[in-house]
């Protein structure tokens, strides 16, 4: 253990900032939360200690809580693979050696750098509002546009536009995962006759499996994630008819509209627990179809 320690004792040395801001600065306010949902605290008075109460509502009374659930992963289920798929679209592009390759890649990237921002929310409200610019757009061809904001059948939609507008930050990932696949393979398959569609499904996306991962695990737990936008275009309450009632929404008006902290937390705690699965289950059922360079069987 002590050669261990001696070994490695540079890392820790560079790790001693991150440390040090973990225990002093987010170990305490997460052990706060969890005693905070077993408690009903409304940040005026003392919590008051009510055990399994904030859960047992939340999962047994508490219908918005369900729809909240339903919301977000429906927006996950959807956004994540589509907004991959445009990356990886962009980014196999991108790979084919542009002479400006590095001004492609910061106009392509712009969208996530802004994407979240509380001005892009605004904006993209007014681009599907009724009398916005996409349906103006429509209208020249003769097309009547829906109320895509205001429609609950539609409005979570415009959230999964946004999301794939954000391609930028899995785009470079994925160009760089492409650019490490070595062109010999290309070359061979070219002189076999294999098509360009096989050598994407037998080339390109099986060596690309490890970038394809960590795009899936980092893109899964920031849709899970997302307040911003829906909290922009739906004015802060879900609406149409909670059909952006997003589960972080839910969380921020239960912890700072209704000043519930209590409940807020425990809804933190088992979205936390949430994500948590659904990372588990992508590591463990990554060694089905992620294989490494390095590996041999």
């Amino acid at each position: 253990m002590k050669r261990f320690f001696k070994r490695n004792a540079p890392a820790y040395v560079f790790l001693t900032p991150w440390f040090i801001g973990f225990f002093l600065l987010a170990l305490g306010p997460i052990l706060a939360s969890l005693y905070l949902s077993f408690t009903r605290y409304d940040m005026v008075a003392d919590p008051r200690w009510v055990g399994l109460d904030n859960y047992e509502y939340m999962f047994e009374r508490d219908r918005r809580f369900w729809k909240a659930l339903e919301v977000t992963f429906t927006y996950v289920a959807l956004a994540v693979p589509a907004r991959l798929a445009m990356a990886l679209g962009v980014a196999m592009l991108l790979d084919k050696g542009l002479r400006t390759i590095g001004l492609y890649r910061a106009i392509f990237y712009l969208p996530s750098l802004l994407g979240s921002s509380i001005a892009i929310a605004i904006l993209w409200r007014q681009l599907f509002a009724a009398d916005g610019v996409v349906n103006q757009v429509l209208a020249k061809f003769g097309i009547e546009g829906a109320a895509w904001i205001s429609d609950p059948d539609t409005s979570l939609y415009t959230l999964v536009v946004l999301a794939m507008w954000q391609f930028g930050s899995p785009m470079l990932i994925f160009l760089a995962g492409l650019r490490g696949i070595p062109r010999d393979l290309y070359e061979a398959a070219e002189i076999d006759g294999t098509s360009k569609p096989r050598q994407f499904f037998r080339i390109t996306l099986p060596l690309l499996a490890p970038v394809i991962f960590f795009n899936l695990v980092l893109q899964t737990i920031e849709a899970f994630k997302t307040f911003s936008s829906a909290f922009i275009i739906s004015n802060g309450t879900g609406a149409p008819a909670d059909s952006l009632l997003f589960y972080t929404v839910y969380l921020f008006n239960e912890a700072f509209k209704f000043f519930r902290m209590g409940y807020a937390s425990a809804l933190a705690w088992v979205l936390l627990l949430i994500i948590g699965f659904f990372t588990a289950v992508t590591f463990f059922t990554s060694k089905y179809w992620v294989h490494y360079e390095n590996e041999r069987d």
